[in-house]
This record gives C-alpha cells, sequence and structure tokens, in this order.
C-alpha cells in the first residue's frame, strides 16, 4: 500500500526491541521478527483509516522478511539515518514514527513527522 491517503508508520525495531529487557540481545533477529509479527497481527492501537507500517530494522537484525501488513526494510548503514530519509521521501503523507530515541524524533519532527514512544506498539 502506497496510497498518500493513508498514514505512514514507521517504526525503529532497534528503539522499539530494545525498550524492553527480555533478552532481545540474545537474538537480535529473533527479537525483530517478534516485533513484526504483533505489528501483522495487532496493527497500531489508536490509529484510524488506513495505514502502512513501516518496519526498519539494522545490524543484526537485517534480512527480517517482510509480511503481509507489515512492510520491512533493512537499514544500508545507520536506521535512524535511513528512518530520516523514509520521512524526507514521504512528502505529503502523513508520517508516524515510533521511537524513543530523542535525537531521532528531533530530526524527524522537524521534517513535519509526529513522534510517539515505542509503547505506542508495544506493552
Amino acid at each position: 500500500m502506497n496510497d498518500n491517503a493513508s498514514l505512514l508508520v514507521v517504526v525503529d525495531a532497534a528503539n522499539v526491541v530494545g525498550s524492553v529487557p527480555d533478552g532481545w540481545w540474545r537474538d537480535r533477529r529473533g527479537a525483530a521478527e517478534r516485533l513484526r509479527d504483533r505489528l501483522a497481527s495487532d496493527g497500531v492501537p489508536g490509529a484510524s483509516g488506513p495505514v502502512e507500517i513501516l518496519l526498519v530494522v539494522e545490524g543484526a537484525a537485517r534480512g527480517v522478511e517482510s509480511v503481509p501488513g507489515v512492510r520491512v526494510e533493512s537499514a544500508p548503514g545507520s536506521g535512524d539515518d535511513h528512518i530520516v530519509e523514509v520521512v524526507t521521501g514521504a512528502a505529503e503523507r502523513s508520517v508516524l514514527v515510533v521511537t524513543a530515541d530523542r535525537e531521532l524524533r528531533r530530526r524527524v519532527g522537524e521534517l513535519g513527522a509526529e513522534v510517539a514512544g515505542p509503547r505506542t506498539v508495544r506493552p
């Protein structure tokens, strides 16, 4: 779905996964896959209307596959830089970036994106 009318929700996988000390560091890829699967089944609570979910992975989580309902992109370098590029390229779309990273929140906020913390998509 690449509809300009839909909300684009960009999830910073490393930051969201890292927000809960549940042993994710032992299997970063598996943790990203579990987050992807939760997003695919639960969506984004509170989002109304059409939503496109983009999960940005980096480092050891690169290579996680997309599933119906969640597109996954492996950042070639920094996940934060890739997220900024995605927001920059979103042009007229409404964008919500899910991260707790203060610097990333500042950068995407300056581009007009809304920001929300990890609890938006992870209990």
